[in-house]
């Protein structure tokens, strides 16, 4: 699970082009919006689409994306449940 919380780390820093961020500034218990890592409904349909192109995961209900996004503690257990690649 390790693995997967650094490897979700990079890809968001990569897929929303957070430049002044490395994974190491990311705590796995930050929130990812709002006051934690401030992102915003933007980011979250990259958020989406990151985890449909490389986790083959849809995400069709936007009250699951709440949840599932607060964290990188909360995607990664979500992705190592549902992944279907």
């Amino acid at each position: 699970m390790a693995e997967l919380k650094e490897e979700l780390k990079g890809k968001i820093i990569e897929v929303l082009n957070l430049e002044d961020i490395s994974p190491e500034d990311i705590r796995d218990d930050d929130a990812l919006f709002g006051d934690g890592l401030g992102l915003d409904s933007i980011d979250a349909l990259e958020l989406i689409v990151l985890m449909d192109k490389e986790y083959g995961i849809k995400l069709s209900d936007p009250k699951q994306g709440k949840a599932i996004f607060q964290s990188i503690d909360s995607m990664a257990t979500y992705i190592a449940e549902n992944r279907t690649k």
